[in-house]
């Protein structure tokens, strides 16, 4: 039996990624953030000639098995730099980023199972300064952003797709070999990227970064979301530990986590971690108007609240459907850190 499949990264800066001066530059627009990238991945080429990512890491891989037994695989792809466009009045400059050599290991083989992994990715267009910890104590120099997927065949025919490290920086979603959009990490940490010491930090020196990686949201949730942000919500940080709703106080707003994972507990007992996307809140404006359940930052969060009536009762009631945290912690999504 031959089961062939892939997986996909593709990294892009969100907006609310950005913190304290810096941010000031993509406000103004010498520096862009970017849209979100499509719920299904087509034309990686295309996306990349219309500037939707910044950098993306495809795997593809095949295996013939006879039985349990992998009796022959290969694997294809590699990484996909982006670029950076810098604009300063009318005029406007595009710098092509620099990619790294991609790291392939060996293929690891088990009873019934090929896995395949791959590190891609590479220093950004621009230069930038930023500290290091020690003499001088400042580099000019872009740092390595990069993504490392895992792509397991199964004899079965299944296809197990996992991130299992990230640069802190920037946001990373992964496709499936469908091109559906499966995993996404759940935290953005800018400041911490910008301090990168060196390569030797890197999968290319002697050390991958893990990352905090959560399910993906739903289609609607997606919409909803780019619907949220069309408005003017109101952003907020919390630290992690600070309780954002509680259950059983009255709620009159939405909420749409931009950045973070937030455990949803229902009677004191954790039913699912959700990330970045997630619109919670919906079931106390339709259900009476008390929170169902509490909402804790389970890391560092960004938050946009906005007023009940930023959406139509209609897509709040669809959404409530496809929603069973507080019900069936079955359906939890899961978050970890993976390594």
């Amino acid at each position: 039996m031959r089961v062939e499949s892939s997986a996909t990264t593709l990294s892009w800066i969100p907006s609310e990624a950005v913190p304290g001066l810096p941010r000031t530059v993509f406000d103004r627009g010498v520096l862009h953030y970017d849209e979100p990238p499509p719920d299904l991945l087509g034309d990686l080429e295309a996306l990349r000639r219309a500037d939707r990512f910044r950098f993306a890491n495809r795997l593809q891989a095949w295996a013939e098995f006879e039985g349990s037994r992998a009796v022959a695989f290969g694997r294809s792809g590699g990484g996909l730099m982006g670029s950076t466009t810098v604009r300063i009045a009318s005029l406007g400059m595009t710098f092509a980023a620099v990619g790294m050599p991609d790291l392939q290991p060996e293929p690891e083989v088990g009873d019934g199972w090929v896995r395949f992994r791959q590190t891609a990715g590479g220093r950004t267009a621009l230069a930038s300064p930023r500290s290091i910890r020690r003499a001088p104590y400042l580099r000019i120099q872009a740092p390595l952003v990069w993504t490392t997927v895992s792509l397991t065949l199964h004899a079965d025919g299944r296809a197990e797709v996992d991130l299992t490290g990230a640069s802190p920086f920037p946001r990373h979603w992964v496709y499936d070999g469908t091109g559906e959009l499966v995993l996404k990490t759940g935290l953005t940490d800018y400041a911490g990227w910008m301090t990168q010491p060196s390569h030797a930090s890197t999968p290319w020196g002697d050390e991958d970064s893990p990352a905090v990686v959560t399910a993906a949201e739903t289609a609607l949730e997606r919409r909803l979301s780019r619907v949220l942000m069309s408005g003017t919500p109101t952003v907020r940080r919390l630290a992690a530990g600070d309780v954002l709703a509680r259950q059983g106080s009255p709620g009159d707003a939405l909420y749409l986590l931009l950045d973070g994972v937030v455990t949803v507990a229902v009677d004191g007992e954790p039913v699912a971690d959700v990330g970045p996307g997630a619109v919670l809140g919906e079931r106390a404006l339709l259900e009476g108007g008390l929170r169902t359940a509490t909402l804790t930052a389970a890391t560092p969060i960004r938050v946009a609240q906005a007023p009940a009536d930023a959406v139509d009762v209609g897509a709040l009631e669809r959404l409530a459907t496809g929603h069973h945290r507080e019900d069936d912690p079955a359906e939890a999504r899961p978050v970890r850190t993976a390594r």
